[in-house]
């Protein structure tokens, strides 16, 4: 009978032995993935990283390393396309986080590293100066932010900002969005009105740049060149401190969550003046005044020689540039792009009737800012009287129109 006292024995010290050093590896790397500061010099851990370590974990611990399913609200499965959830289809179910959130390491995207130069680090002291502190009091769990950027006459009472402001809070499901909204001022003024109406705002400086950013901006102005072109070193910003942003301008209104429909594969998703039915198509044409992107390598690299094509194409703005060098950078790059439907991120230039659909409306194709607020307060109203329907007449309610743009 000793023998076996002595087996039994021995397997409890070798099971004891077994579970506690399970413990002890998983509170290491959970340790290591919460508390490590950011190195933003060398190559970050991404969250794909970590979830393939807890699952080999679970399977040196005896379990069957298949993560649980996401649930949304209501304990229903939050895939409803039948497809992988994408990380920005779940912005609206992250809480808020506290600023301590900026501790995590950036992440990285299909195992690129992403640079952070030590000019990139010298300029957070300058140019950028508070832009990563600004980003983490306001991004998502998953590191997501919605900019926008407004200058005095955006920003004014009355005027763009608030109408942005207001839609999100009557929309459908977009109240939870607004605390992970970044607004950008271009001057002090701006961003003295935003702290007035907001809780996240940041001002954004130029250094060298003498360009007055207070008043109206008429397209194709030199000033508005400045504008439209100093936003994009600032997206690249971003994601070079290893955030996803959607950015919008902010002549949009926000009526539903667009994040729903950004495919889990792409690079970046943008809008479409003009959308002919393939989101895969690189012929639609792009409107850069809302999209998403994701934190990479060759996202960075892409945002760099977008903002360098300027000097090529002397007189336009951002969006035309864009549309002249989309092909070679996704066949440099290997980007992946994907347009938005019309239908649900829809503009003035062209957007669907079907009020059950949209999620957005862009006050493009409009010049003017009378003219805009003028017609972004109309598709407010209209918004409004649709959710006031009953169920059974909303499929037949359409956009009002004329305007002084929607025609």
């Amino acid at each position: 009978m000793a023998p076996k006292v002595a087996v039994t024995e021995a397997t409890g010290r070798q099971a004891a032995s077994f579970v506690l050093g399970c413990v002890a590896t998983l509170t290491v790397m959970l340790l290591f993935q919460y508390q490590t500061p950011p190195d933003y010099g060398r190559a970050a851990r991404s969250p794909v990283q970590f979830s393939s370590s807890r699952d080999q974990l679970l399977l040196h611990c005896g379990g069957n390393g298949t993560a649980p399913p996401v649930i949304a609200r209501g304990g229903e499965e939050a895939n409803i396309t039948g497809k992988r959830p994408t990380t920005a289809a779940t912005v609206a179910e992250q809480p808020s986080k506290p600023p301590a959130a900026s501790t995590a390491s950036p992440p990285t995207h299909q195992g690129d590293h992403i640079p952070a130069s030590s000019t990139d680090l010298e300029e957070e002291g300058g140019e950028f100066r508070g832009l990563a502190a600004a980003v983490a009091r306001a991004a998502t769990e998953d590191r997501t932010v919605i900019i926008t950027c407004v200058n005095h006459a955006f920003a004014a009472p009355n005027s763009l900002l608030d109408i942005f402001l207001e839609s999100f809070r009557i929309g459908d499901g977009t109240p939870e969005l607004l605390r992970h909204v970044l607004v950008v001022a271009m001057d002090p003024t701006a961003l003295s009105r935003c702290r007035a109406v907001h809780p996240h705002c940041y001002l954004y400086t130029m250094p060298g740049v003498d360009v007055d950013f207070t008043s109206e901006k008429f397209f194709a102005s030199k000033d508005y060149l400045e504008l439209v072109w100093s936003k994009l070193k600032l997206q690249r910003r971003v994601l070079q401190l290893g955030y996803n942003f959607l950015f919008t301008d902010v002549d949009i209104v926000w009526l539903r969550n667009p994040f729903k429909h950004v495919a889990v594969y792409a690079d970046m998703a943008i809008s479409s003046d003009v959308f002919f039915g393939d989101p895969d198509n690189i012929d639609n044409f792009p409107n850069t005044g809302f999209f998403y992107v994701k934190p990479s390598a060759k996202t960075i690299a892409m945002t760099k020689e977008w903002h360098e094509a300027r000097s090529s194409h002397p007189g336009l703005n951002e969006q035309p540039v864009f549309n002249h060098i989309k092909k070679s950078l996704v066949k440099k790059l290997k980007l992946k792009v994907q347009y938005l439907d019309t239908a649900y991120i829809g503009g003035f230039c062209s957007y669907g009737k079907d009020l059950g659909k949209i999620c957005t409306m862009h006050a493009n194709c409009c010049i003017g800012l009378a003219s805009k607020i003028s017609d972004l307060r109309g598709v407010l109203d209209d918004w409004k009287n649709y959710t006031r329907l009953q169920p059974w007449a909303k499929p037949n309610a359409r956009w009002t129109v004329p305007g002084k743009c929607i025609h």
